[in-house]
């Protein structure tokens, strides 16, 4: 058990770095951005591509390499994917650790996106993150978030906001919106969602982008769910991951009928080698 709990020293480091960048993330504090060690730092036109990455997907890649594409028809843009830090009651019972999904994502964009970046925000909202950006790297012209279908749904729903209007024009101040399809819905049910009335004022904030319809019914819930049914969906790295550290699966039962958390006594171990 404890050789499974292995750690390089420069695996060690990394995962020091990178927990002491969340460390300084405060959700109840002002919008704060910060890049992952060995990023490019955030200057002119980006792209941010927000999700809890849980795990990464094969979809998640293509996506980012979609619009990898985009920047290269349109104009010059830094691709970044991008965590938003958790209160700390609901981290300690998330698993994968946040840290863990990090470093696993960022294990992967260094082999498949090496010029793209990964950014750690202590606020959710889409405006909190656009005003970090500004805050954080003064450098930074233009704002894109890559987003699916039922995210630009969500968004422009009323329901989510007690004025939506206001809420949204100080969206649309600071950022703009990438959409790929997403399941059934494409261009087309873009298209008539923006030009709806209450809609329509904001179109030209938000944009298309062709997405192959074999990456979009691939979920990281139906991954977490049954992870051997959907293996192909995954990347190497992220199999690796969860073969080693059953990060999803249930607890080992022994002969004696006890449990082990396989999981949870990596998750203690990582907390002391952290803080040692």
């Amino acid at each position: 058990m404890r050789n499974t709990f292995y750690l390089s020293t420069h695996t060690l480091q990394r995962l020091k770095d990178v927990q002491a960048l969340l460390d300084q993330l405060q959700p109840e504090g002002q919008p704060q951005a910060f890049v992952v060690p060995g990023g490019p730092e955030p200057r002119g036109n980006v792209i941010i591509f927000p999700g809890s990455f849980n795990p990464p997907t094969t979809a998640h890649i293509a996506l980012l390499k979609q619009a990898r594409e985009f920047a290269r028809i349109h104009e010059p843009m830094t691709l970044y994917a991008a965590f938003s830090k958790r209160t700390i009651d609901k981290e300690a019972v998330e698993r994968p650790l946040l840290l863990d999904r990090i470093v696993l994502l960022d294990d992967i964009l260094r082999k498949r996106l090496p010029h793209a970046g990964i950014l750690l925000f202590n606020r959710g909202l889409y405006v909190e993150q656009a005003e970090a950006m500004q805050q954080s790297f003064p450098r930074v012209k233009r704002i894109l978030f890559l987003l699916g279908f039922d995210k630009i749904v969500q968004i422009l729903d009323p329901h989510y906001y007690q004025d939506r209007d206001t809420s949204l024009t100080e969206l649309f101040k600071r950022a703009e919106l990438l959409v790929a399809p997403r399941g059934s819905a494409g261009e087309k049910e873009l298209a008539e969602l923006i030009q709806q009335a209450q809609n329509r004022r904001f179109a030209r904030f938000i944009r298309p982008l062709p997405f192959n319809a074999a990456y979009r019914n691939i979920s990281s819930t139906a991954v977490r769910q049954g992870a051997r049914e959907h293996t192909s969906e995954i990347p190497q790295e992220a199999r690796l991951f969860i073969q080693k550290t059953r990060a999803y699966a249930p607890a080992l039962e022994r002969s004696d009928g006890s449990q082990i958390d396989y999981y949870g006594l990596r998750m203690h171990h990582l907390q002391h080698l952290l803080y040692q």
